[in-house]
């Protein structure tokens, strides 16, 4: 009977208008809740899911990172090698020799090494032909300098590098430590020292001067660009493993200003830079006219040779050379102190060389001859030791930083007239190994004193002897490359 009430009804509740209830024992609260559900439109909740899914996402979004962190753990172990080690300069490889030596002392040394840098000059062959070395490439960035303003064509020049540099060190292969050279700083520094960190690598800088100074020569010190390459010199200098610095001075300016802790490696010539015997200098000075168009007598010897390197910038006075050299030609022309002719050979590539090759062509010397020769990397240690004199004119930007090729002449035991800036004293002392000048009187006057009654001036050759004896005394350290790279990086990089 309840049954038949039920199939009875139910038609009525889902087709037609609502009936009057029934007497029948349920309770009512039955029948009102079973005539609301039918009557009433259905509403759906929305919230339920949404909620979920955020839930979801939130835990996603928090485990994400520590999935990445294992996995790049999972794939740092498995990749790296222990013994790998990226040798950066954002410059031309084969113009860079102390990070060309870094390079090859680590080879030496049974790490693999990659060389990261510009093409241009070709690398020492120690490197091109070595299998533990491998070179790569970066790609020039767009040249815009006459199309856009200067801090337009800078800003897309470092947004060039930092895409270029950043793609290039990670597909390579992976490396546990990374040396640098500063500078430049922008934005070769905190684009290595995020490479690091991203595969806990070692991350070095070797100080080779300041980036600021450099550009407040050409920019100003208040520049903004100056305020930022030193601010990144700050800050990621004192995030790195190790830094490494050329001079004493720069080691204590280093801690004074900034608090960072660096450890002096001077720089040293390698094998290549050493004397030659009388033959093989006749030799190579025959070889020179044929190849380089740079003619030096090989016997008897007549004329003089000197011998300056430069890379053409603001921090080298050229016009210092010049006048001393027309002054020399002046002495010549009053037949004074029985003076040889002078050859003049200055090597390098640089920014400023077409403006002083302009003024060198106005001379119309009749006793110096100078030579502006790109030579072979073979072939420079040669000329270095086949010349009579060689002459630095480098300044430091930052009064810092001692000059290479001082340390490339002394190698060969070639004295030098250097130009006299505030740490020189580290490599070169007047009157001890080498002559010191202040303007271009005074190198004049030592030009004249060097060659005076040249080649027979017996006082010169007991100062040539006396210069040679004692020419890397002043830094009390190894004097072959590798053997000081030894004894002051290789230990950073065993730890």
């Amino acid at each position: 009977m309840q049954s038949s009430l039920l199939n009875d009804n139910r038609p009525a509740i889902l087709d037609g208008p609502p009936r009057e209830r029934p007497e029948w024992s349920e309770p009512p609260e039955l029948w009102n809740a079973l005539e609301s559900r039918v009557t009433q439109p259905t509403q759906v909740t929305l919230g339920h899911a949404p909620s979920f899914s955020f839930e979801m996402l939130t835990l996603i979004f928090l485990l994400l990172p520590l999935v990445l962190f294992v996995a790049r753990n999972v794939y740092l172990k498995k990749f790296k090698s222990g013994k790998n080690v990226c040798v950066l300069v954002l410059g031309d490889i084969g113009r860079s020799p102390r990070m060309q030596y870094h390079a090859i002392s680590f080879a030496r040394e049974g790490f693999t090494v990659d060389v990261v840098g510009y093409p241009g000059s070709p690398p020492r062959r120690e490197i091109s032909e070595n299998a533990r070395v491998r070179l790569h490439y970066l790609r020039p960035p767009p040249d815009l300098q006459n199309s856009v303003p200067r801090l337009l064509c800078y800003v897309v020049k470092v947004v060039w590098q930092t895409a270029d540099l950043s793609w290039l060190l990670l597909r390579k292969r992976i490396s546990d430590s990374l040396i640098t050279q500063n500078p430049p700083a922008i934005p070769t520094i905190p684009v290595c020292w995020f490479y690091c960190v991203l595969i806990q690598a070692q991350f070095t800088i070797d100080w080779h001067n300041y980036a600021h100074s450099l550009m407040a020569l050409s920019l100003g010190e208040n520049h903004v660009l100056v305020r930022l390459a030193r601010r990144i010199e700050t800050t990621f200098g004192r995030r790195a493993k190790n830094n490494f610095c050329v001079t004493k001075a720069m080691k204590e300016d280093l801690e004074k200003k900034w608090a960072i802790q660096a450890k002096i490696l001077y720089d040293r010539p390698t094998d290549n830079f050493r004397p030659i015997t009388v033959a093989e200098k006749d030799e190579f000075l025959c070889k020179l006219t044929e190849k380089y168009d740079l003619s030096v007598p090989c016997s008897p010897r007549r004329f003089g040779f000197i011998v300056s390197s430069t890379s053409w910038t603001e921090d080298e006075d050229f016009s210092i050379l010049l006048n001393a050299l027309q002054e020399y030609e002046d002495a010549c022309e009053a037949s004074e102190l029985n003076l040889p002719d002078l050859i003049c050979a200055i090597t390098g590539k640089g920014p400023l060389k077409d403006f002083y090759m302009a003024i060198i062509n106005l001379k119309n010397w009749q006793h110096v001859t100078v030579k502006t020769p790109w030579l072979e990397n073979e072939d420079y240690p040669k000329i270095l030791a086949s010349a009579d004199l060689g002459v630095c004119l480098h300044t430091s930007s930052s009064g810092l930083d001692l000059p290479m090729k001082v340390v490339d002449m002394f190698g060969c035991r070639l004295p030098v007239c250097a130009y006299n800036f505030n740490c020189l004293s580290e490599l070169v002392r007047h009157n001890e190994n080498s002559l010191v000048f202040a303007d271009e009187k005074e190198l004049a006057e030592q030009l004249k004193m060097w060659f005076r009654d040249f080649p027979n001036n017996e006082t010169q050759r007991h100062m040539r002897e006396k210069f040679q004896e004692t020419m890397f005394a002043s830094q009390q350290n190894h004097n072959d490359w590798h053997e000081n790279w030894k004894f002051n990086v290789l230990p950073c990089f065993r730890e």
